[in-house]
């Protein structure tokens, strides 16, 4: 709060000056949330890795529901069993598990979903390794209509 009522009495000037105190107080309250959401997600699945034995296990039976469906989804749950198989350093490696957790639960769910076209366009961008992890990065040919329609139903 300190910081607020601090960077408020400076105003304007304060938030726009380059002298060391207004840019200390701008930069003061992402000190609270430096590690941001996303550490504090990926180290609660750590946590939870370690309080419930079985959480790993549980996990990867919903994921191989999918098994078999798409080579590059077997792929990339194979990766990801290695992964969580490697209890060394996982603190280390708590965001790019995560990830991976995360892209393979979402490939698995469009799979079993009635909707080739969508997981066909989530697999291509997210899990066939040549794309990137951001919108926008669909490889070129793919039938865009289907994501339009989903949206608009």
């Amino acid at each position: 709060m300190l910081e607020n009522e601090a960077m408020e009495c400076l105003g304007g000037a304060g938030y726009v000056e380059e002298s060391i105190m207004p840019r200390l107080y701008r930069e003061a309250p992402l000190n609270g949330i430096w590690e941001g959401s996303g550490n504090v997600i990926c180290l609660d699945v750590l946590r939870t890795f370690h309080r419930e034995p079985r959480a790993v296990e549980i996990f990867l039976t919903e994921l191989e529901k999918s098994q078999g469906l798409d080579l590059r989804f077997d792929k990339a749950l194979d990766s990801l069993k290695q992964d969580l198989l490697n209890r060394e350093d996982m603190q280390f490696r708590a965001r790019s598990l995560t990830e991976k957790m995360a892209l393979c639960l979402q490939g698995s769910l469009l799979l079993q979903q009635n909707n080739p076209s969508i997981a066909e366009m989530f697999l291509a961008s997210r899990l066939n390794g040549s794309g990137g992890r951001a919108f926008g990065t669909l490889p070129q040919g793919m039938d865009i209509t289907a994501i339009l329609e989903r949206v608009c139903i």
